[in-house]
């Protein structure tokens, strides 16, 4: 592994360990050349996935970019960050277990709202929000009513 900091690529493994619910391993590394320290994750991959835009452009998936749209939505919310660690690692591991490798993003947003709803109803509206492009007040009133259950009919 190269060090970040000098690029030196004769670096020493300190500590490993499993993490995020034992679906990667955590190595703490040290590089000799210049003393940094740095740590690396390990991470199971099935299949290279492939995201296909609306507009139809083509990009490989990218793990972090998930993530980060994850945290953004979860920003100042009360969920553990390991709670998250594991949220993206399930909704990768459902995408590579799909049998596909062409994904559209559509389906990936989808599958991020269904674990977003599961979790926080304040995170799920801000991903939806920016996920079903809402242009106005009234998208969001919308699809708040349709959240709440309906009141139950008087007798």
């Amino acid at each position: 592994m190269r060090c970040p900091f000098c690029g030196n690529i004769d670096t020493q493994v300190k500590d490993s360990r499993p993490a995020e619910d034992h679906v990667a391993i955590r190595r703490r590394r040290f590089c000799p050349a210049c003393g940094g320290r740095f740590t690396t994750y390990e991470r199971v991959q099935l299949r290279d996935l492939v995201v296909i835009k609306s507009n139809g452009r083509r990009e490989d998936f990218d793990r972090d970019k998930l993530e980060r749209s994850v945290r953004i939505a979860l920003q100042k919310r009360p969920v553990d960050p390991e709670r998250i660690d594991q949220m993206v690692s399930g909704i990768v591991r459902r995408l590579e277990s799909m049998g596909e490798t062409d994904i559209p993003s559509k389906t990936i947003g989808e599958i991020v709202m269904e674990a977003l709803a599961r979790i926080d109803t304040v995170a799920y509206v801000r991903f939806a929000s920016v996920y079903k492009n809402f242009q106005a007040a009234d998208d969001f009133d919308k699809f708040v009513s349709e959240l709440r259950p309906s009141a139950p009919a008087e007798e």
